[in-house]
């Protein structure tokens, strides 16, 4: 079975890690968002790419779902010993050298995609990780503070002031230009089934539906998703700030709107969600928390089950049409 799925951070990678154990022989490609991606001292870093590639390759510290596992910090000390900025996004010593690997690659001329694959080379994922892109974006957030209205990179609202300052707007800066990188409109197009994990539905998913034709090639596929909401309240981290942000109330049934058909087939809700729904979409309650990896493990299972349902289903309605 060839899977793909769309995928952003802790949410995502956790998933995934649950995709692998339920489903070890089929062939899998992510795509990685790479709309959270910043430029800190020079380095080029790709927080959601990473956090992907470290959890699926054991480096992972476990704790905070991100970054590495037995971490140091002295150059984030001693960088800030020089009074250098910013000192509120946290780089660890081991997380430094994957950083520079990028940067020196990116700087020789070799696009995101490649230097993602040659990474990943070391780390053995299990899956095959794409960026969105190889073109540049950066999601950046309009706010208004004591500073006045102003647009700050997402890592700035997200990290330094905790998504505590309303956001006026979301915008992905680059995303007319972008284009898919290499090998994500083939794997799409190649997949037996699409999975949409419980990431954030804004800065994660939504940001790779945006560049062009990644959308409309899903949308010629079967795609389950797995809601990030439950009971009214994000899994996890503050995609509530995000949802709020473009007008979303924080629901699985919303966030499912939001998505909408045809790209959506099928829809994963949290037993206490039972009941939402929307034409076209098959809608399943299953518990929805990742607990462990165990509970992952159902979960992916949960959703590649229905997704391949969905699939044999749809292709028997079109032998009937026929």
């Amino acid at each position: 079975m060839r899977i793909v799925s769309l995928a952003g951070g802790i949410g995502g990678a956790r998933f995934l890690r649950g995709l692998l154990a339920a489903s070890p022989d089929a062939e899998i490609t992510v795509i990685g968002n790479t709309g959270d991606d910043i430029t800190l001292f020079g380095l080029r870093v790709c927080p959601d790419l990473d956090t992907v590639m470290y959890t699926l390759g054991g480096g992972i510290d476990e704790e905070q779902g991100w970054g590495r596992s037995d971490e140091t910090h002295v150059v984030k000390e001693e960088l800030a010993a020089y009074g250098m900025e910013p000192q509120w996004f946290g780089l660890g010593d081991r997380d430094f050298a994957t950083h520079i690997v990028r940067t020196r690659m990116l700087d020789a001329g070799y696009p995101l995609s490649q230097v993602t694959e040659a990474l990943c080379d070391r780390w053995k994922p299990g899956v095959r990780l794409i960026p969105m892109s190889d073109d540049r974006t950066e999601t950046h957030v309009v706010i208004n503070d004591e500073q006045g209205r102003r647009a700050v990179h997402f890592q700035e609202w997200w990290v330094r002031l905790r998504a505590a300052v309303p956001a006026e707007q979301i915008l992905l800066v680059g995303a007319d230009e972008a284009r898919p990188a290499p090998g994500v409109l083939q794997a799409i197009d190649e997949a037996d089934v699409v999975i949409l994990p419980p990431s954030n539905p804004v800065v994660s998913i939504g940001t790779i539906l945006q560049i062009k034709g990644i959308r409309e090639a899903l949308e010629r596929k079967t795609v389950v998703g797995v809601s990030p909401i439950v009971g009214g309240a994000p899994v996890r981290g503050m995609a509530d700030a995000c949802l709020t942000a473009i007008g979303v109330d924080t629901t699985a049934q919303a966030v499912l709107e939001l998505y909408g058909s045809p790209l959506v087939d099928g829809w994963l809700v949290a037993e206490q969600d039972a009941g939402v729904g929307l034409d076209g979409v098959v809608v399943e309650a299953r518990p929805l928390i990742m607990h462990d990896a165990g509970a992952a493990a159902g979960i992916a299972r949960a959703a590649v089950d229905l997704a391949v349902r969905l699939s044999e289903r749809q292709g028997r309605a079109g032998e009937e049409a026929r």
